[in-house]
């Protein structure tokens, strides 16, 4: 075990898919004995679970968007998140810091590998973020989620150890909850991703809508959306016959995955592993606006082992919905069998694996 009282420096911001598995390593890391500085963009307080026992501070940063104007302003952003980030470290002193990817983790990175402090990049997805592209040939190890990340140089490959994404604590803890198929009920939870994807409240309303009368009578649905499309969603369920919980966020996540049946949302990386680390059948709807496609090879690992299935935007009809609901509340042992699958792909102990890469790089420090 490494010195207790060494400081580790997380650097995250943005989504969920970033903030959430540097919540859990805090966690995993504090449970050990460390101290955890959280270096972020104005979106921060989503550390919610480790707000009182970290350090959390917060610089510039900006995502590089279309359009000549705004490109400056990020540049601008991002340099004055830079000067921030040099600050706060000279003043903090980390041994380690640990990036999590996105644009808000790059000042925090690319100031600590200015000055010479070891750096540790985690990549969730599938396919190397842009931040992480950037930081990668100064980073000391590279963390990743699944064997074979696209996007590494090969100059880099030799950094690479796959230690799984981070889920927070209260979510591993749901995978001792054994799944029980759907009987006279059917409990489905959607979520629409950091955004809300509005599709999820124009689709899946009007494709249960479209289900028996029976089978609707079996439905309890829980939506996450925007809240300006909280009272037309409800209007929509209401109006299909079926029973819905609505709000803009939900913080018992833990709770509502293992009470449901089914889940259905966007594949982000967080998303993806919370899912299988709790052992939940999805159907899965990429984001189609990354060029990339990381969210639908993040879908793959599960779909591919029978855990769930994808469903491309443009397919991801009421008509398509209606029937797919359709087949699987006629056949839970379907949703049994995608239930143990999709556990198959959990990765419970990645908080625990990325912990022990940062205190190996601590040990070698010490010597």
């Amino acid at each position: 075990m490494a010195d207790p009282q060494r400081t580790i420096l997380l650097a995250a911001g943005g989504t969920g898919g970033h903030l959430f598995p540097a919540e859990a390593l805090a966690q995993e890391l504090l449970a050990r004995g460390h101290k955890v500085v959280i270096v972020t963009d104005k979106r921060g307080n989503a550390f919610k679970s480790v707000g009182d026992r970290v350090d959390i501070h917060t610089v510039r940063a900006a995502t590089l968007r279309a359009g000549l104007m705004s490109k400056v302003r990020a540049v601008i952003d991002m340099g004055l998140g830079i000067l921030q980030a040099m600050k706060l470290l000279r003043r903090v002193k980390p041994d380690v810091i640990v990036g999590f990817g996105g644009y808000p983790s790059f000042p925090g990175v690319f100031a600590g590998q200015r000055l010479g402090i070891p750096t540790i990049l985690h990549e969730q997805n599938a396919v190397l973020g842009k931040a992480n592209k950037w930081l990668a040939d100064k980073a000391e190890q590279i963390a990743v989620s699944l064997p074979g990340t696209a996007g590494i140089k090969p100059a880099n490959q030799n950094k690479v150890v796959t230690t799984g994404n981070p889920v927070r604590a209260d979510i591993v803890a749901v995978r001792n909850t054994l799944y029980q198929p759907p009987s006279n009920d059917m409990k489905i939870f959607i979520t629409g991703g950091s955004q809300a994807a509005k599709v999820f409240s124009d689709v899946v309303p009007e494709a249960v809508g479209k289900l028996p009368d029976e089978l609707k009578q079996k439905l309890s649905i829980v939506h996450q959306c925007r809240e300006d499309d909280i009272a037309p969603t409800q209007a929509r369920y209401q109006g299909a016959g079926v029973k819905a919980e609505i709000k803009s966020f939900f913080n018992d996540m833990a709770d509502r995955l293992k009470t449901c049946h089914l889940f259905i949302g966007r594949s982000g990386a967080s998303t993806v592993a919370e899912i299988a680390a709790v052992g939940r059948p999805g159907i899965f709807v990429p984001y189609p606006g990354h060029k990339d496609m990381q969210q639908k090879f993040n879908a793959e690992v599960i779909s591919t082992k029978g855990g769930g299935w994808v469903m491309l935007q443009e397919s991801f009809s009421p008509d398509a919905v209606a029937a797919k609901l359709a087949e699987l509340m006629k056949n839970p042992n379907i949703l049994e069998q995608a239930a143990a699958a999709a556990k198959s792909c959990g990765q419970p102990d990645a908080a625990r694996n990325l912990a022990d890469i940062v205190e190996k790089k601590i040990a070698t420090l010490e010597r």
